[in-house]
């Protein structure tokens, strides 16, 4: 298991006579292989759970606004029903962007319409595929 700790990265949004300007200086793209973009149809939708041993992902919403719920496994054959699920808010008048490494399953869903959450892989898709671990959508939460 991956000893790192999920972590927030800071961005910030310059506005002026011109418009605006969002940014995220820390966020360094140097381990990103591949990027994908979700966009729910609803806000009804759960994507829940699924991560992996050693792939990393970052999250950042580009539009609406999203709840995203962790849990870092105990064992991936059979974890615990009693770990800790940690939440965090990503919104895109707020930009930030979540790192979550290996070790981690994630959940999410979009808490306004038209929500979108990009997404960033240090793996390509056939070794994520061979790194994937999924449960069923309510085994640590049962309220979304």
């Amino acid at each position: 298991m991956n000893n790192s700790k999920y972590k927030i990265i800071a961005g910030s949004i310059f506005e002026d006579e011109r418009g605006s300007l969002t940014f995220l200086n820390d966020f360094t793209l140097k381990p990103i292989v591949r990027l994908y973009e979700i966009a729910p149809i609803n806000t009804t939708i759960v994507r829940a759970w699924q991560g992996h041993k050693n792939e990393s992902k970052w999250f950042y919403c580009t539009q609406g606004a999203f709840v995203v719920n962790l849990v870092e496994l105990d064992n991936y054959e059979n974890p615990s029903d009693n770990l800790e699920v940690h939440t965090i808010y990503l919104e895109s008048n707020n930009p930030k962007v979540l790192y979550v490494p290996g070790g981690y399953v994630n959940g999410f869903k979009s808490t306004m319409d038209n929500s979108k959450l990009m997404v960033f892989s240090d793996f390509d898709l056939e070794a994520s595929k061979k790194d994937d671990y999924r449960y069923e959508p309510n085994k640590w939460l049962k309220n979304w």
